[in-house]
Order: C-alpha cells, then sequence, then structure tokens
C-alpha cells in the first residue's frame, strides 16, 4: 500500500497552518450560526483545496484521494464536524460527479467556478421517500422543448440553503434505476424553494429540504444522456462512503486525545481518572478500535486509488469506521461525566454529531447488504 508520501505530507502542512489559522477560532461560532461563511469557500478555492481532485483543465489539481484524505483529517482538527461534512459536500460530492458525467459547457458553467469558491454546490439526491434506495426517488422532470420542468421535493440536502447549484437526481423515464437522469439546478431557479431543517448534530452545516414547482431548467445542464443518471451516482457513492469513513476516523482520533487528557487532569477519590485501571482499559479498548477502523479504511482508500475493485471494501470501512464511531464517543463522553451533555464542551457536540454517520451515504443496514451481495452471502442484485 503506498499510502501518504511526502509531497502528501507537505500538502497536510501547509493545510494544517490554513486550518489552525482561519478555521479553528471560528468553529463554534459557525455551529451557533448553523452555516460555514461563503468566505472560507473562497479562501479555501484561492488556495487550491476546493479542487483537490478535479481536472487542472478547469482549475482543479487532478491529485489523489490520498490528498482528499489529507484534507478531510486536517479539516477536522478544527473541532467541528459540520464544518468537513459542508467543504467536503462541495468539493467532492456535488463537484466530482460533474467532472465525471458532464459536458463542457457544464464544467465550465459550474465546475470551474466552484473549484475557485465563487460558486457553492449541493448533491441532490434523497427524498423524503427514498434514501438510501435510490432506485425509488420520485422527483419528476419532463421535457418541454429545450428544458426539463421539474417538480418534487428533496430532503437533508447538505448545503441546501447556501448552494448555488444543486446536482439533482431526477426521474426522467419508467420506474427502477433506468429512468434515473442527473441535472444541474440554480438555486436561483423560478419554482425552487427552500428550508433550513433543524437537527440535533453537525450545526455548522446547513442541512434543507427542497421543493420543486414547475422549475424549468435548461435541457443542456442534464449530466450525460436521459435515463443514465444511475451508474454515476453509484461510482459517487465509493467517494462519499471513503469520505465519511475519514471523517469518523478522525472525529474518534479527537475524542480520544480529549478523553485521555481529560482522564489525566480528572481527580476522583484522591487520583486521576486513569490511575483506575477500569478506564485504563477502556481507552485501550478504544484504541484498539481505532487503530482498526483505521486500517480497514486505508486499505478501502488504497484500492480506490489504484483503481482495483474495492465496492465490498469500501462498504465494509464505512460500516465499520462509523459504527465504531458510535461506541468509542459513548465511551470518551463517559469519562467527561456530565460535561459530555453540555454543548459548550467539545467532547459534547463530537458525541452528538457521531449520531448521523451510520446514515449518510448509505446506512449501515444497506452497506451489510451491499457486503452480502459482493462476498456471495446473497445472490440477488446489490448496487
Amino acid at each position: 500500500m503506498q499510502g501518504f508520501t511526502e509531497d502528501h505530507e507537505q500538502f497536510r502542512h501547509s493545510l494544517r497552518s490554513f486550518v489552525e489559522r482561519e478555521v479553528t477560532p471560528h468553529a463554534v461560532s459557525w455551529e451557533h450560526e448553523g452555516q460555514v461563511p461563503r468566505e472560507l469557500f473562497n479562501k479555501l478555492g484561492a488556495l487550491g483545496y476546493l479542487g483537490v481532485r478535479l481536472s487542472p483543465e478547469y482549475g482543479g489539481s487532478g491529485l489523489d484521494f490520498w490528498y482528499t484524505s489529507v484534507l478531510v483529517q486536517e479539516l477536522m482538527k478544527c473541532g467541528s464536524v459540520g464544518v468537513a461534512v459542508a467543504i467536503m459536500t462541495h468539493a467532492e460530492f456535488a463537484t466530482k460527479i460533474i467532472e465525471m458525467a458532464g459536458s463542457d459547457y457544464l464544467k465550465e458553467t459550474f465546475l470551474k467556478p466552484a473549484i475557485t469558491g465563487e460558486m457553492v454546490g449541493s448533491l441532490g439526491v434523497t427524498e423524503p421517500g427514498a434514501g438510501s434506495d435510490v432506485a425509488s426517488l420520485r422527483t419528476k422532470a419532463v421535457r418541454d422543448g429545450d428544458d426539463y420542468i421539474i417538480n418534487g421535493s428533496k430532503t437533508f440536502i447538505t448545503n441546501g440553503t447556501i448552494s448555488d447549484f444543486v446536482t439533482t437526481a431526477v426521474r426522467t423515464g419508467g420506474p427502477g434505476h433506468a429512468g434515473i437522469s442527473l441535472i444541474v439546478v440554480p438555486t436561483n431557479t423560478p419554482g425552487l424553494t427552500r428550508k433550513r431543517l433543524k437537527k440535533i448534530g453537525t450545526h455548522s452545516s446547513d442541512t434543507a429540504e427542497l421543493f420543486f414547482d414547475d422549475c424549468r431548467v435548461p435541457a443542456r445542464n442534464m449530466l450525460g444522456q436521459e435515463n443514465g443518471g444511475f451508474k454515476p451516482i453509484m461510482h459517487g457513492f465509493s467517494g462519499e462512503r471513503l469520505v465519511l469513513s475519514l471523517i469518523a476516523c478522525a472525529q474518534m482520533r479527537l475524542m480520544w486525545d480529549a478523553a485521555r487528557q481529560h482522564g489525566h487532569d480528572r481527580q476522583a477519590f484522591g487520583q486521576s481518572l486513569l490511575d483506575f485501571q477500569v478506564w485504563r482499559h477502556r481507552l485501550a479498548d478504544a484504541l484498539t478500535s481505532i487503530h482498526a477502523a483505521e486500517a480497514l479504511m486505508y486499505q478501502g482508500i488504497d484500492l480506490y486509488v489504484r483503481g482495483e475493485p474495492c465496492n465490498a471494501e469500501i462498504s465494509m470501512s464505512k460500516l465499520f469506521c462509523t459504527e465504531t464511531a458510535i461506541s468509542v464517543a459513548r465511551e470518551c463522553a463517559q469519562i467527561h461525566g456530565g460535561m459530555s451533555h453540555m454543548e459548550e464542551c467539545q467532547m459534547a457536540r463530537l458525541y452528538r454529531d457521531s449520531l448521523a454517520f451510520t446514515i449518510g451515504a448509505g446506512t449501515s443496514e444497506v452497506l451489510r447488504e451491499i457486503i452480502s451481495g459482493a462476498t456471495g452471502l446473497s445472490s440477488s442484485r446489490q448496487r
């Protein structure tokens, strides 16, 4: 496995300085505001951090996923999961799919300004009645001359209220995956309304419900061929699941470090908490789980970068890392006692943020089905 090279570490060093200077001091205030400012996208874009894996032809760097790994890990050091979620939704989920399937026009119009941070993107797939089961989505786009008219709704859309465009999955054909298309919808399109949703966690990442009421979008905004959207959506899930694995592992590291420090500092019955064997062993178990999660994650990244078949390995990574994050969060919160339920405490914020990890980019239940199908445990078709 190649892993991180000296070039990756140089990239990490410069990014770490940026995060310490421009992100960490503001992370708590962004939690209260419910979003990251557009200025952050501008600054990240100016330094090339929003186009790490995107084509140099449109302003990206054309680097491998190991650089994306560094980006996630360093963003997470600000202590706010929502910051990493907002940035990666833009820099990976909403834009990589445009590069993969979009025309030159779409790349010039949306991808290029997204790389510079001039535009902010979001990805619109999940609906009230269709989440992990993408083939069941119902938002409909009907061809009308040189346009498509879109009706329906999306929910749980990250960057939904701050984005300039939504890379949107719509139904243009019959039932099932064969009737799904992707179309880029500018958020200033008449008939598109947005409602911010209130979440229990990831507060600095805004989340919205989108409503499409006879939204007329140019047909040239279609990504690839009509009814050809399912495959790029599924391909995009690989990157999303690795990003979620990275976020979960980085979050576990933050929590474990905080728990260790608190265990040394906090006194009970005349000694530090870590003088009690039970706490030393509980944190030892947690660290062992973190190492196991990271090993599985790095295996998936290595296969992904080398272009090897890795659907099962990536699914295993996302499943194990996110489920483990909840267990580690519980242990690290417990040693903090009552402070683990106080919003002012970073441990409390990280604890409640971990609860969504097992849902986004495919629930744990769906991932188990994918793994079952890929390893011969099931004869049914798996996506």
